[in-house]
């Protein structure tokens, strides 16, 4: 009984992310991935940032 609800809730989330992913155009993805890289970068920025700040204050 576990087994059907497993490769239920499989089948389900996979055509899910499938019919998702149809929708999507190719510029949205690229939109998506250069906003997620900007976002790394000034995360990281931030954090580099905010450590050189706390070595100064010690």
């Amino acid at each position: 009984m576990k087994t059907t609800n497993l490769q239920l809730g499989i089948g389900t989330g996979s055509g899910t992310l499938l019919s998702v992913i149809a929708q999507l155009g190719m510029y949205d993805m690229l939109k998506t991935a250069v906003l997620a890289a900007i976002g790394a970068v000034v995360s990281f920025a931030v954090s580099l940032l905010l450590q050189r700040l706390t070595r100064r204050s010690r």
